[in-house]
């Protein structure tokens, strides 16, 4: 079973790869690993020595302290109609935010309004 600090961590670790951009690949070569290691730091199947956390963070360009923020707060879970604490933690809302980006502003700010008048009716 694992630690509750463990899962933690791992999160922070997969969070900070999706924003940078990073493959569990690149990351694992960064840090000296295989990539099978990333994935179950990640889930949390596998604690993080010190100096392995520390090597993530170098790679991650991050402070170490990173990995800890948030750590034995309210539960992380979204309620019906509430957003989750930590939206950006989600890969899917990431990806959704990267794709918004990527469109013309014009079409966005069309885009835009649509969702608005949608999320009003649902």
């Amino acid at each position: 079973m694992a630690h509750p600090v463990d899962v933690h961590v791992g999160k922070r670790i997969r969070h900070r790869r999706w924003l940078v951009g990073m493959t569990q690949q690149q990351l694992a070569e960064a840090v000296g690993i295989k990539f099978q290691q990333i994935q179950k730091y990640e889930t949390g199947a596998n604690r993080v020595s010190a100096s392995r956390l520390w090597d993530i963070a170098e790679a991650l360009d991050v402070d170490i302290s990173f990995f800890f923020e948030g750590l034995g707060k309210e539960e992380e879970i979204a309620k019906p109609g509430n957003l989750p604490v930590d939206i950006i933690g989600d890969k899917e809302a990431l990806d959704l935010v990267r794709s918004y980006y990527a469109i013309p502003e014009n079409q966005r700010r069309r885009l835009f309004d649509l969702a608005r008048v949608l999320s009003e009716v649902a």
